[in-house]
């Protein structure tokens, strides 16, 4: 069988979603408590990144930090399978899921490439037959400690995964779509760019 000619990487958060998905899954797999005082503390940094003031990398790190130190990873895979088997597939783009089946049909590699978490992507990506890179949460004997492990997979961290997991050079035609300034370094290794479901020439973003 000939290698696939072509790959096809996809944001996955406002772009195979109507929305960001990180938020929702954070409300449904931290207790209740600790949600409750966790929004009191962080709203001024979720404000900040409303107003542009506060990166999404660092409030990402904040909300990770409070959410889920010390919490057994169990807990949290099982919100997570739950999360993408019974909330994910109600916030998926038609548009999207047509564009990936394309894809497939031709024959191309397909990727999400997402800031988004592996707890509950990684389901969600399998039972769609995509490959996956993403962001991971850091565990030590069997409990999160509230850190990511490695770095987020956004900006120049998602054109660093590509170029280490596929050899782009042996691809006739590159896809991309992306939605966010966070995919410009992804959407600048494409030979065909999508950026919020409009072509776009050069990758003039913010």
């Amino acid at each position: 069988m000939p290698a696939p000619t072509s790959l096809a990487l996809f944001d996955f958060d406002g772009t195979i979603t109507h929305r960001e998905t990180m938020p929702d899954f954070v409300r449904g797999s931290v207790g209740r408590v600790r949600l409750f005082v966790g929004q009191v503390l962080l709203a001024p940094w979720v404000m900040g990144y409303r107003l542009g003031l506060v990166s999404g990398v660092t409030v990402r790190d904040a909300i990770v930090r409070f959410a889920y130190t010390g919490v057994p990873v169990p807990v949290v895979e099982t919100a997570a399978n739950k999360f993408a088997q019974e909330v994910l597939p109600g916030t998926l783009r038609n548009e999207a899921m047509q564009k990936i089946a394309w894809h497939k049909a031709q024959g191309h590699d397909v990727v999400v490439v997402s800031g988004g978490l592996d707890v509950y992507l990684a389901p969600w990506c399998a039972a769609h037959g995509l490959n996956l890179l993403c962001s991971s949460l850091q565990q030590r004997n069997g409990v999160l400690t509230g850190r990511y492990e490695g770095r987020q997979c956004v900006r120049e961290e998602k054109a660093r995964r590509i170029r280490e997991h596929y050899d782009l050079e042996s691809y006739s035609c590159i896809h991309a779509y992306g939605d966010t300034p966070e995919d410009r370094d992804m959407l600048e290794l494409a030979t065909v760019r999508y950026y919020r479901w409009q072509e776009i020439d050069t990758v003039s973003l913010p």
